[in-house]
This record gives C-alpha cells, sequence and structure tokens, in this order.
C-alpha cells in the first residue's frame, strides 16, 4: 500500500470512529480541535470565552499556558473538553529535567494534555540523544496521568531532520508529533503532516497546528493525516459548518507577511 493510500484509509479510520461516539457526521472535525489562546496578554476574560466556546461546540481541548491551565481545568471542570498546556513554550530551549518539573506541576492543577516543544538546537546539532532525553522526561512525568504532544517545530527543519525528531517522539512513548507553535516562521503544511504521518505509521497521533484557518484547511489537513487540529479559528470553523456566516477578519498590521497571514487573522491574496 503506498503512503496516499494508507493516509486516506487511516482518516476515513478516525473519522469512522469518532462518527460512531458523536452520531453526527459534523462533529467529527469539531472533535479533532485544540481551541487554543497562547498570546502572552490574554486575559482571564478570553480564556473564558474560549472555554465556553469549546464546552458549546464540543471541542477536544482548550489549549493555553501554565500559568492559565488550573483556570482553565476549573472551567472545563464535568465537560468533556480536555485541559491543555504547553511545556517548554516557545522555544524548547529549557533543560529536560525542567521541563519534566512543569509537565508534573501542569498535571497536578488539572492539565490531561501536554504540549511540549523539543529541543530545536539539539535537533539542528545532530544531538538526538538529548532530544529524545528530553521527550523522555515528559512522557515519564506525564504517564497514565496525562496525553504527550511532541512539537518538533517543522518550520526550522529539514525533511530528514522531520523524520528523526518524529523517530525520537514515537521511541521516547507519545502520543503524538505535532507540527508547530505557531511562533516561529511557519506553521503547519500538507507535505509535512504527509511526512509526519508515513513516519508515525497509523496509530500515533498527528496535530496540525499553525494555518488552520478555516473549514477547507482543515480538511485538508485530515484528509493529509492529521488526527488533531491546533488553531484559534476553532468558532468560524464550526460556524461554517453550520452554514452561519463570520466576521470578516481584518488585518492586524504585524508587519509579518510572508507566503501566509502568520497570525492566521486573515488569507493573503497576490496583488492586493
Amino acid at each position: 500500500m503506498d503512503i496516499e493510500a494508507l493516509v486516506k484509509k487511516i482518516t476515513e479510520e478516525v473519522v469512522r470512529k469518532l462518527s460512531e461516539e458523536s452520531g453526527s457526521s459534523s462533529v467529527p472535525v469539531l472533535k479533532t480541535i485544540d481551541h487554543t489562546l497562547l498570546k502572552p496578554d490574554a486575559t482571564t476574560e478570553q480564556i473564558k470565552k474560549v472555554c465556553d466556546e469549546a464546552k458549546q461546540y464540543g471541542f477536544a481541548s482548550v489549549c493555553v499556558n501554565p500559568s492559565n491551565i488550573a483556570y482553565v481545568a476549573q472551567q472545563l471542570q464535568g465537560s468533556r473538553v480536555s485541559p491543555c498546556c504547553v511545556v517548554g513554550f516557545p522555544l524548547g530551549a529549557t533543560m529536560p529535567e525542567v521541563k519534566a518539573f512543569e509537565t508534573k506541576r501542569c498535571i497536578a492543577v488539572g492539565a490531561t494534555e501536554i504540549d511540549m516543544v523539543i529541543n530545536v538546537g539539539a535537533a539542528k546539532s545532530g544531538n538526538w540523544s538529548l532530544v529524545q532525553k528530553d521527550i523522555e522526561e515528559v512522557v515519564l512525568a506525564a504517564k497514565g496521568k496525562a496525553l504527550v504532544k511532541v512539537i518538533i517545530e517543522t518550520c526550522l527543519l529539514t525533511d530528514d531532520e522531520k523524520v528523526k525528531a518524529c523517530q525520537a517522539a514515537k521511541t521516547a512513548g507519545a502520543d503524538f508529533v505535532k507540527t508547530s507553535t505557531g511562533f516561529s516562521t511557519g506553521g503547519a503544511t500538507l507535505s509535512d503532516v504527509r511526512l509526519m504521518r508515513q513516519t508515525v505509521g497509523p496509530v500515533m497521533g498527528v496535530k496540525a497546528s499553525g494555518g488552520v484557518r478555516d473549514y477547507a484547511s482543515a480538511m485538508e489537513m485530515l484528509n493529509a493525516g492529521a488526527t488533531r487540529l491546533g488553531t484559534s479559528n476553532g468558532v468560524s470553523i464550526a460556524k461554517a459548518m453550520a452554514g452561519e456566516a463570520t466576521e470578516k477578519s481584518a488585518c492586524i498590521g504585524c508587519g509579518k507577511c510572508t507566503g501566509q497571514c502568520p497570525t492566521s487573522t486573515v488569507s493573503i491574496v497576490k496583488g492586493y
């Protein structure tokens, strides 16, 4: 079986299982969304809004910074939405022991999912033993208590490095590999998602994060082999699926435009 056929088979199986659980053909997409708010200036009011939206639409999780995870866990109590937080974020440059401690503290106050960033510098240096130890420390700290998603920051790696990073995450016992932090030079691409799925096989999770702006891009990532989507546009996706009109996005003037909006706020049209 070639890789395209394998990815298609995996995607169909994931959608089938989620459909059986939910009894709805539209819900599976929403159940893959990690509703995300990682801005450093996020207020309590904004975080509560994200939690309320996640419960309303049945998203998979709410993903926030560690200082906000206790509040998120409290807000999501009694719902099926998981409290998720990032570790070693966004650079991944802290020591393995520090990431492990951060993981334990986040779990202690309610996190059931951990999105950790690998030591990207170690990966670029070819120090794969450190990369794997880094992941293993977090997996050990979370074992039996929380899922671990490993952010490999694909925009900074070569294809060979992406493969090795995914292999390290799989060997270390992580539950997911994830494309991006959303705070570097780029987000998820279809080719990266396909490569990651090919590398980790049919069982391990693959999370596409960064650049999932609308229903069309969400479906493209899922069809490429993703089983989770990290996005701050979950509500827009849900409304689009329901046929509701959404507010027109506006440029925030960050001045960092390249091939796509780095903040996923607007679509960039050439010639404008």
